[in-house]
């Protein structure tokens, strides 16, 4: 094979090669940004519209595979794509925990298992993020069973204790979950004790205008 053919060659395949990963590049962003819209919404309480941005987010995440899956392994392997998967799961899992529904696993959601795990340390945040809008409320029994359940992803993301190649550093995503979990507690905490105080306040006044 003479120079001008494997320059011929080259060229070809590396601009195949670009193509899918712009191809695919593309679809990621489209897939993180109907994500992230999608945590918002159900965070408003606007769950059509959550439903229908993860719609848009698992479309684009099948089409950024589709350009780069099959003949294109290493575009695939290039981490934005799992970071699209991520942001997916994270979308998911949160209406899951938010909404006290049965939690979708990795293959429901056609995902792989290091950015799925991700996803749901990240679901930790949106947690936090839930459990002081209930505060604001006043229901406190309902963020303190959102608590319990931040604290048992935690458990589980904690003992995947295997080499962060393998999980995508995943460590450092429970270890920054654990410190949100600890910051949601003590806000939690303060705000049931206020809400003692003010009751037994509002009691001692009841009490003493029975006895006026």
């Amino acid at each position: 094979m003479d120079l001008a053919s494997i320059a011929d060659l080259s060229q070809t395949r590396l601009e195949r090669t670009s193509a899918a990963r712009e191809q695919a590049l593309s679809a990621s962003r489209r897939s993180i940004r109907a994500s992230a819209n999608a945590i918002r919404a159900v965070h408003r309480g606007d769950l059509d519209r959550a439903h229908a941005l993860m719609e848009e987010s698992r479309a684009a995440l099948d089409a950024g595979a589709a350009a780069a899956r099959e003949h294109h392994p290493d575009v695939y392997h290039a981490g934005f794509l799992q970071d699209a998967q991520k942001e997916y799961a994270e979308a998911r899992l949160t209406e899951a925990l938010v909404g006290g529904q049965d939690l979708p696993g990795p293959d429901e959601l056609g995902v792989e298992l290091a950015p799925y795990l991700n996803g749901m340390a990240e679901t930790i945040g949106e947690g936090r993020r839930a459990v002081l809008d209930l505060l604001r409320r006043g229901d406190i029994g309902r963020a303190e069973s959102l608590l319990a359940t931040m604290e048992d992803f935690h458990d589980l993301l904690a003992s995947m204790d295997f080499p962060d190649a393998m999980t995508r550093n995943l460590r450092r995503s429970t270890d920054a979950a654990r410190a949100i979990i600890e910051r949601t507690r003590g806000d939690l905490t303060m705000t049931a004790a206020q809400a003692r105080v003010q009751d037994a306040l509002e009691r001692h006044a009841e009490r003493l205008d029975r006895d006026a």
